[in-house]
């Protein structure tokens, strides 16, 4: 748990203000999304049968760290991934136009949300300094949920000691 405590807790010290962990609980959903959409169309090869898109092949590598990270987020981490994989299947086969509204529009949305967070917390975004924040994010806005919801009460005190509490 110590390395997961540490990226979260660098991440976390760029999000104290309530409000971009807010604006980040719902614009990093909408980045990851809009990418899963993007890398749904190109097929790098076929596995038994099924088409295998460079999302797919994003998301498992990403599913696997954070596995590695903590079992149980990695987990929840992985189901989340795959429902996005779906949606994102489920868009692929649209026409060109309406394929990339839907990717570009949600990825330049979640990041106008991104940014409107960080000017309520007076800090620039962490990747900014360290470029793990980009992997990280999908991870800190798990947790921040996970938190909300009274579970890993551990995680959340071992971040609040590293990174201050939230304001």
């Amino acid at each position: 748990m110590n390395k997961l405590t540490d990226l979260l807790a660098q991440y976390a010290s760029y999000h104290r203000d309530h409000r971009n962990i807010l604006t980040h609980v719902v614009g990093i959903p909408m980045i990851v999304l809009s990418l899963m959409i993007l890398l749904a169309r190109p097929t790098l090869t076929t596995v038994a049968g099924v088409p295998v898109n460079p999302g797919m092949v994003i998301a498992a590598v990403l599913a696997l760290y954070y596995l590695k990270l903590d079992l149980r987020m990695g987990a929840v981490m992985a189901a989340v991934f795959a429902l996005g994989l779906d949606v994102a299947l489920q868009t692929a086969p649209l026409d060109t136009g309406a394929w990339l509204a839907w990717g570009l529009g949600l990825f330049l949305v979640g990041w106008g949300i991104q940014f409107l967070g960080h000017y309520f917390e007076g800090r620039k975004p962490a990747f900014v300094d360290d470029i793990i924040g980009l992997i990280i994010g999908p991870l800190f806005v798990l947790a921040e949920v996970a938190f909300l919801l009274g579970l890993r009460k551990d995680v959340e005190a071992a971040i609040e000691q590293k990174a201050g509490s939230i304001r």
